[in-house]
């Protein structure tokens, strides 16, 4: 069974599960150890970087269109959401937390976003906790982004404003329980 081949053109902007929101530049075609090779050139404006991805892999790398509105609905949601706090060791969950930003999955960016978000008013961060949540806030930002034709700073504004409206909610909620509590 032949594994179907994604198809993306020039001044596409695709996500590449490791390193974000990039943009499809050139479709380029080179001679590697006497075989013909596609490749996929995109670039990285953030990063400044550029990746080739031969064509036959992009599905096995997990490159792949933006997500849909659904999809971005969902992950908007899910920062709505009461932040997960597990107690395991640090280095533990920011392995998972790692994991969960290279999969390109948007709903696992945004977990992970919405549990490392600290309002204003919250105990300082950590660095390391504080680099996670913004190489995850970023990614999501970028995706929001490209999606909604504006640049990062206004995507992450947005997330940021939904972060701290949920978080008033989940502070206002644990005071309600704590004074029925008593």
């Amino acid at each position: 069974m032949a594994a179907k081949a994604l198809s993306f053109d020039v001044g596409d902007y695709v996500v590449y599960p490791k390193h974000g929101v990039g943009r499809v530049v050139e479709l380029q075609s080179t001679e590697i150890a006497g075989t013909s090779l596609q490749l996929y050139v995109l670039r990285f404006e953030k990063e400044k970087m550029t990746l080739r991805v031969p064509v036959n892999k992009a599905d096995s790398v997990g490159m792949r269109k933006l997500s849909s509105d659904k999809t971005m609905v969902a992950a908007l949601e899910i920062l709505k959401g009461k932040p997960k706090v597990k107690r395991t060791m640090w280095s533990r969950r920011a392995q998972e937390y790692e994991a969960k930003i290279n999969s390109g999955d948007l709903s696992s960016i945004a977990e992970v976003t919405r549990d490392l978000f600290r309002p204003d008013d919250a105990p300082e961060q950590s660095y390391s906790e504080r680099q996670i949540f913004e190489a995850a806030a970023s990614r999501l930002a970028r995706e929001l982004g490209a999606m909604e034709q504006t640049d990062e700073k206004a995507a992450l504004a947005k997330i940021h404003q939904i972060l701290n409206e949920a978080a008033q909610i989940h502070h206002k909620n644990k005071e309600d329980t704590k004074e029925e509590a008593e």
